[in-house]
């Protein structure tokens, strides 16, 4: 019986534009994602680098570049957030079925922008349906790594075959089926979070 699931933020709640990020830094010269990029953007993922030390990385990199530029390119990534996944999620914390928590690979700068965004009273309405709120930059870890999966089970005294993580991207929920976790590998533009009930297993 599943009694704990483990949500994903991104193309999950707020829907994302994954391209726009490589679109927008092609102004400046952009032209594939190299391994010293990946690796800075992962390392900043997991809070490794601060905001400042990142946006001063990039500038380097793309020298046709600045702070406000830097910022508008990482966040262009991000688009909305519709109400009526939220409200969802409102009422399924409300039935106290399930205990939910938040899993998220995302940055500082990423979660300002959401919070701007959004507004900080809907922001902490999405956040209060949660149990607990887990970002990978605060607690230094990151899907689809092992390890960040048994932290939030540790953590929280879960039974990784009583709960359900939802996700779109196979590498992470691939990983978290190795620990025994039920998944759900959400086809973004052709499944939604709010039909989640549908997909929980039937036990």
């Amino acid at each position: 019986m599943i009694k704990n699931i483990i949500f994903d933020f991104g193309d999950i709640f707020i829907n994302l534009d994954k391209e726009a990020v490589f679109k927008e830094l092609a102004k400046y010269g952009f032209t594939s994602l190299t391994s010293e990029l990946d690796s800075l953007a992962k390392s900043y993922e997991q809070g490794l680098v601060s905001s400042k030390i990142f946006i001063s990385n990039l500038i380097t990199i793309f020298p046709n570049t600045d702070e406000t530029k830097i910022k508008n390119a990482w966040n262009s990534i991000l688009l909305d957030f519709p109400l009526n996944r939220l409200e969802f999620l409102e009422n399924l914390a409300k039935e106290n079925k399930y205990r939910l928590f938040l899993l998220s690979n995302t940055n500082e700068m990423h979660i300002s922008s959401v919070i701007e965004t959004m507004g900080k009273d809907n922001f902490q309405r999405f956040k209060n349906c949660f149990e607990e709120f887990y970002l990978s930059h605060e607690i230094q870890l990151r899907k689809p790594n092992a390890d960040i999966y048994e932290y939030v089970l540790k953590q929280n005294n879960l039974t990784a075959t009583e709960t359900i993580f939802i996700d779109d991207t196979k590498e992470n929920t691939d990983a978290a089926e190795e620990l025994g976790i039920h998944c759900w590998n959400l086809q973004v533009g052709l499944e939604d979070i709010i039909d989640l009930k549908n997909k929980l297993p039937q036990c």
